[in-house]
């Protein structure tokens, strides 16, 4: 299928779908009829046959662009939290952190720390962090939604300001094309203090885990966890209480396979990224993850899991092997809507960029737009953010906005280029966080067991302002000429005062609203 420029009709699907599960609060609706408008517009612009075109169009591209690696890996992981449930395992788990973990300010803090080091992959952080966790939040009363919020937020915003891991050899892959720097590493090294949204988003987590100053409808989700609603989606609480589960398990049942999910999973990406290859220029943990197929990797740890649970399970009968591999169905049947979910969220991001040259339009837009130099951190945020907003992607993103951004800052502003480049990344990591239809905010919420609208809708208010407080810092840093104190420390004290009166604004108005229920109920 070759590509057509459409202009701004590029993004109107994923607009179509953003707005409709909005509305809707269906999201497989959603993303069904934004996949299918932008092959009814492929189809009209391409001249293909109206009828047949688009349902043409619509499987073609979700064949073509769905990862089995993820597929397979969601599916193997969801078998195995089944099984740590079923086993008693994260029952064990939850008595054992009791001990050590007493209180729900510890609990998040422990929950944010684990998130920041798993820093190799966004996907492989989503899912293990969700798991680890939620026995031990569940115990201290935090929502779903808010360890979704947590994981979401030290999942892609982690991984694209650590040197080692997948997200810094792709940045570098794309600068080395560029031929503006030296060292690629060296430049995304010196581009992490001016990547501000990921700075603050991280920072936001700290505030709102040690001070409990959460806001919007994240503040309702809080207030219902603490008279019991966690708000875990209804087959998942069934998981949790089913009746297959066993008193017998210990905390090893359950950090055991996790644990060699995660040892085979780091050793799987050096492996197949050629660390132990022939190739002298791979020989370095950098090179070969940048060289490496995360999700193949992630299938290989996720299996040996599996087999390490079956082995220590069956050994000691804690289950029956039918017993074990009915569960393994069960895991498995609870991640088929997040799989659908991943399949049209890769369907509607392959129509905007490779049938509909969304890039291209993007592209049009950067270059046509004449604005001052100071002003081009500040415009290059904003293009990136709603670019990766709009198609669910922040690696897409910045493959599309590197090669563009870096000889336009070098020809009008070099001395703000490196924060034009962070400016970009940043940007980029704003809807890999945030969009609906970005596979890090659907496996986030998967990971933490809430409905997938839910988490969006909790975190939306979060990101913006996160969003809003970078883009003053930007400003800031264009018209200081790149002078970082000013900048980050202005956007930062900026977002906590923004976040103090959100939190007294969000309080007032629930504790009305409280008082207005008393009323009608007297």
């Amino acid at each position: 299928m070759e590509s057509v420029y459409v202009g701004w009709l590029s993004i109107l699907p994923p607009i179509i779908a953003i707005l409709l599960a909005l509305i809707t609060k269906e999201v497989l609706f959603s993303l069904i009829t934004g996949v299918l408008s932008g092959a009814v517009i492929y189809s009209l612009a391409a001249g293909l046959n109206p009828l047949v075109g688009p349902v043409q169009t619509t499987f073609d591209i979700m064949i073509e662009k769905m990862d089995l690696n993820i597929m397979i890996f969601c599916f193997l992981l969801g078998a195995l939290v089944f099984l740590v449930n079923a086993s008693g395992g994260a029952e064990a788990y939850g008595r054992w952190t009791a001990k050590v973990i007493r209180t729900k300010r510890s609990s998040l803090l422990f929950t944010s720390l684990l998130g920041c080091l798993i820093f190799l992959d966004d996907y492989f952080n989503c899912l293990t962090v969700g798991t680890v966790m939620k026995p031990v939040t569940d115990r201290h009363k935090v929502s779903r939604a808010k360890l979704a919020y947590i994981i979401d937020a030290t999942a892609a915003p982690i991984c694209i300001i650590a040197p080692i891991s997948s997200w810094a050899a792709a940045v570098g892959s794309y600068l080395k094309a560029t031929g503006a720097f030296q060292s690629e590493f060296s430049a995304f090294v010196s581009a992490i203090p001016y990547n501000f949204y990921a700075l603050l988003s991280l920072l936001m987590v700290l505030i709102i885990s040690i001070f409990a100053l959460d806001f919007g409808p994240m503040k309702k989700c809080e207030a219902l966890a603490e008279k019991g609603d966690l708000g875990a989606m209804e087959e998942l609480q069934a998981a949790n209480t089913n009746d297959a589960t066993h008193k017998k398990g210990t905390v090893a049942d359950m950090i055991v396979p996790i644990i060699v999910l995660i040892i085979v999973s780091i050793a799987g990406m050096l492996y197949n990224g050629g660390y132990w290859s022939g190739d002298p220029a791979l020989h370095n943990i950098t090179a070969a993850l940048g060289n490496c197929v995360a999700a193949q990797a992630l299938v290989w740890g996720s299996f040996a899991g599996l087999l390490v649970a079956l082995v220590m399970y069956i050994s000691r009968k804690i289950m029956t092997f039918a017993e074990f591999m009915e569960n393994v169905v069960k895991g498995m049947q609870q991640m088929i809507t997040s799989g659908c979910i991943l399949v049209l969220a890769w369907a509607i991001g392959g129509i905007c960029r490779d049938l509909l040259s969304t890039p291209d339009f993007v592209k049009t837009l950067v270059e046509t737009t004449g604005v001052p130099g100071m002003l081009l951190p500040t415009l290059v945020f904003v293009v990136a953010a709603f670019l990766s907003f709009a198609t669910g992607t922040s690696w897409g993103t910045f493959g599309i906005l590197i090669p563009i951004i870096i000889p336009v800052a070098q020809a009008i502003c070099p001395e703000l280029l490196l924060g034009s480049l962070a400016a970009t990344l940043a940007g980029s990591v704003f809807g890999d966080h945030c969009s609906p239809i970005s596979d890090t905010t659907i496996l986030s919420s998967a990971g933490a067991g809430v409905s997938h609208l839910v988490h969006v809708s909790t975190q939306m208010i979060y990101a913006l302002t996160v969003a809003g407080c970078s883009m003053f810092g930007y400003i800031v840093l264009g018209i200081t000429g790149g002078n970082l104190f000013f900048s980050l420390g202005g956007a930062a004290l900026l977002m906590i005062v923004i976040i103090v009166f959100l939190n007294q604004h969000t309080k007032v108005n629930l504790d009305k609203q409280e008082d207005l229920n008393t009323m009608q109920d007297a």
